[in-house]
């Protein structure tokens, strides 16, 4: 990314800036721009910004508006906002969106600041501003009909984006027309009600109809991760009854070459709100001899459709009862990933860890909301991750049970090792506690209900 270059004020053009109240005489803030979602045609638009400050005063950011106009799509089913990453810290930025009538835009993205973003001084700039929005259905957005779009990935002046403080147009041309109507906030309220999966695995093996219907894969076939030429076995993917109710069993196998790993994943279309899994990890094998390095896991997952593809998302709950990955024994990983590359290996992420024994039943969660990823075990706070590793694009539910590569122990002897899941649980746009989702689930059980999917 260039150098940042400071605009006086006057390079500004008189298009470009508007006249301003004696009381911000002063004030002369420009809006650098660049995207980093450069097609006509895009799922999510990127609008990056910084600001700098190239007048005499230091102007508070909360007094600061950013206004980037668009066309909204057919049909209209409203927009979704989020801040990706933020120099400023994205818990300091909001987004709202607003209306217009009448000229070359009929909506616009409203960009402010909480008090936690601090002043922008003489001379200065905002930093990186890294945001995102989308429709809610995640239908298409046609972006070059977009007043305000520009497909430049290298910061530059923008006239087609405005800045505000207050009432005073600091910076740029509006696109015209009758003056906003309305303005409608990006969050949710809680909804007790609101949208929601949860499956009990109350099924009878992993050829049921049922799984499928309701939107499961239990994985076959061969490739990543694991051991070299493994194969993932839906066969060993079963649904006993254990301590009174029905659990999905992952049981992978291993002979020190050959490997039978199992995986049961969920189709791609969960994003923001809270996730939970009651899980049980074991930390020997039901038989043979211990000492493999395997990984439990419960995890949420976007496909990686290039190396460093900027809309990769992962979100991982990683048992690890004989260690690997450099560490000699029991460990737990909540890992959230920006992105990666397979070759060379490069990892763009950010990690937590316990090292000790999980063994036996576990309540996890994790809450995806306000730029925030939070991870729960037995209700206790274990990770806070959040700015530009906070995920981009809808998401699959995961389980899976695999042995690293390299890290089976070189006995012959075959052995299998176990995980239990009973249950799993999410609740769209709502942030819940963990005793929210015990309160859930308890009341689905209680109501006899053993799958539900309204997502």
């Amino acid at each position: 990314m260039r150098a940042l270059i400071a605009v006086s004020c006057a390079a500004l053009t008189a298009a470009a800036l508007a006249v301003a109240p004696s009381a911000f005489a002063a004030d002369a803030i420009t809006a650098q721009y660049r995207t980093s979602a450069t097609g006509a045609t895009t799922d999510q638009a990127e609008p990056w910004f910084k600001l700098v400050n190239s007048g005499t005063t230091t102007v508070p950011l909360p007094d600061v508006k950013i206004r980037y106009y668009f066309r909204g799509e057919t049909p209209d089913v409203g927009y979704r906002f989020a801040c990706s990453w933020a120099v400023r810290g994205c818990g300091n930025v909001i987004g709202t969106f607003g209306t217009l009538t009448g000229g070359t835009a009929d909506r616009y993205l409203e960009v402010g600041f909480t008090a936690g973003a601090g002043t922008l001084a003489p001379g200065s700039d905002s930093g990186d501003l890294q945001l995102r929005f989308w429709r809610t259905n995640w239908g298409p957005i046609t972006q070059s009909d977009d007043y305000s779009f520009r497909g430049d990935s290298t910061y530059s002046p923008w006239s087609k984006v405005t800045v505000h403080r207050g009432s005073a147009l600091l910076w740029g041309t509006p696109p015209g027309g009758s003056p906003p109507t309305t303005t409608t906030t990006t969050s949710n309220p809680p909804n007790p009600d609101g949208p929601a999966l949860f499956d009990d695995f109350s099924y009878t093996s992993s050829s049921d109809s049922r799984i499928g219907q309701r939107g499961w894969t239990v994985r076959s076939g061969g490739g990543g991760p694991g051991v070299p030429g493994a194969e993932w076995d839906p066969s060993r993917v079963t649904f006993p009854t254990v301590d009174g109710s029905k659990v999905m069993r992952l049981d992978s196998w291993n002979n020190g070459s050959a490997a039978k790993q199992t995986e049961m994943y969920h189709q791609r279309k969960f994003f923001e709100g809270t996730y939970a899994a009651r899980v049980k990890f074991s930390d020997a094998p039901v038989f043979g001899p211990d000492g493999d390095h395997v990984v439990q896991t419960f995890f949420t997952i976007t496909p990686l459709n290039a190396p460093m593809d900027p809309n990769y998302g992962e979100i991982d709950f990683e048992y690890l009862p004989n260690g690997g990955w450099g560490e000699p024994a029991n460990i737990m990983f909540e890992t959230t990933w920006e992105t990666y590359q397979a070759d060379p290996w490069v990892a763009d992420n950010i990690h937590n860890e316990q090292r000790i024994s999980y063994a036996g039943w576990h309540d996890l969660v994790f809450q995806v909301g306000g730029g925030r990823v939070k991870y729960y075990i037995d209700g206790v706070l274990v990770a806070d991750h959040g700015d530009r590793y906070y995920p981009e694009t809808p998401m699959s539910i995961n389980f899976n049970l695999w042995f690293i590569s390299g890290g089976l122990q070189g006995s012959s002897t075959e052995r299998a090792y176990q995980q239990e899941v009973d249950y799993v649980y999410f609740a769209k746009d709502r942030v819940l506690s963990p005793a929210q989702v015990r309160t859930a689930v308890q009341n689905y059980r209680a109501s006899g209900v053993e799958h539900v999917d309204n997502v």
